[in-house]
């Protein structure tokens, strides 16, 4: 059982100068903001499965947290396929004036809270944008192990290995801090945070997106989603590769472009009461300066291989797979261990409430596996 349950809240974020510069910093960002793009990994492991296949197959199944079926492919995949941008990555500054947030003591602080662990590097922060009808599918982020990431590793197998408690020695321990920026006055409808920090069985608790606030959290262990932004029966915008929003000073609006050129036509406009925005902070969090310099200098990483056979004989003690048995081939073998290890929270028959509820409320929950048909669905939560 992962332990999950720790989340903190941080009302305000920053000080009223420090969420105003937020606010200038979305807005000027000068290259727009372009479709969710997930990286490939160099791997030759069922790598025909979609990266995060198994959050996608889950989503196209079970019609989300409140069962909603019946829409077609294309159409759970325009609810899905938001816009995102990276701040900072590393020792990369995208956005110049990111740093105040990247270093936060506040955020800081609060990773240090939840895993008891002193010493925080801050390694990521990236702007979501969800426009309106859009949603994000409950899943659980992508997590990090020595030697296996999301460049050699596929993100799904990544996902298993943490659900499984098999790999933990080599796990590396991230803290999630998800803040949300909008001018007053002007808070998109929908759009919640619905979270499960307790178990996949349990109610989700939610979290709504208010200016200058933060909830810290084990994102990788606790499954999430986000509510649809906008009426429920809203239709989400047609976007395509390419795409790109900004913002537009002069109408003070959002417009969606055609292609990143400056000089290209508006698609559509969407007014900051539109559209949900917010900014994602990673932070490595270990246990002291040796452990971080293991972690730098590989003295003690993972190989594909080794995960391999140690799913396969945990699956064989299972009884999943029977003792002297071939090895399945790579798909179905990937199938089984996202079936085996992923317990995804059941659909929920309640509908979003519009008051703001506690968030000291645990949850988590399941839906089963088996090969999906996603064809024409390209996106998924990472």
């Amino acid at each position: 059982m992962i332990d999950t349950a720790t989340t903190i809240i941080l009302d305000p974020l920053m000080d009223e100068d420090g969420a105003r510069a937020m606010l200038r910093l979305c807005e000027d960002f000068a290259p727009g903001y372009g479709l969710y793009a997930v990286e490939e990994s160099e791997t030759a492991f069922a790598p025909e499965l979609a990266q995060r296949y198994d959050a996608a197959a889950n989503y196209v199944r079970s019609g989300g947290r409140f069962g909603r079926t019946g829409e077609p492919p294309r159409t759970l995949a325009l609810r899905t396929n938001y816009l995102r941008e990276s701040y900072a990555y590393g020792d990369e500054i995208v956005a110049p004036g990111i740093e105040r947030f990247l270093h936060h003591e506040r955020l800081i602080d609060a990773a240090r809270q939840l895993y008891g662990r002193p010493v925080v590097e801050p390694a990521i922060a990236y702007a979501n944008i969800l426009l309106p009808g859009q949603e994000l599918a409950v899943h659980t982020d992508v997590p990090e192990f020595r030697g296996a990431n999301r460049k050699v590793v596929p993100q799904w197998l990544l996902v298993v290995m943490h659900h499984s408690g098999l790999f933990d020695a080599w796990r590396m321990p991230i803290a999630t801090g998800i803040s949300y920026f909008a001018p007053e006055g002007e808070q998109a409808e929908g759009g919640q945070l619905a979270f499960y920090p307790d178990a996949p069985d349990g109610p989700p608790s939610t979290f709504f997106a208010t200016h200058n606030t933060a909830i810290v959290l084990d994102t990788d262990s606790v499954f999430h989603g986000v509510d649809r932004v906008g009426p429920v029966t809203v239709e989400p915008p047609e976007l395509s590769p390419g795409n790109v929003l900004r913002f537009g000073a002069e109408r003070r609006r959002w417009q969606l472009h055609p292609d990143e050129s400056a000089s290209s036509e508006v698609l559509e406009e969407f007014e900051w009461r539109d559209i949900r925005f917010s900014v994602s902070w990673k932070a490595y969090c270990f246990a002291s300066d040796t452990e971080r310099s293991t972690w730098r200098a590989h003295t003690d990483d993972l190989s594909l291989a080794t995960i391999l056979d140690r799913l396969v004989v945990d699956l064989v003690e299972r009884g999943v797979l029977a003792r002297g048995d071939a090895r399945p081939p790579d798909r179905d073998l990937a199938l089984l261990l996202i079936e085996t290890y992923e317990n995804f929270p059941p659909p929920s028959v309640e509908q979003p409430s519009v008051e703001q509820p506690s968030v000291d409320q645990p949850s988590v929950g399941q839906a089963g596996a088996g090969d999906v048909d996603l064809d024409g669905f390209d996106a998924a939560g990472a």
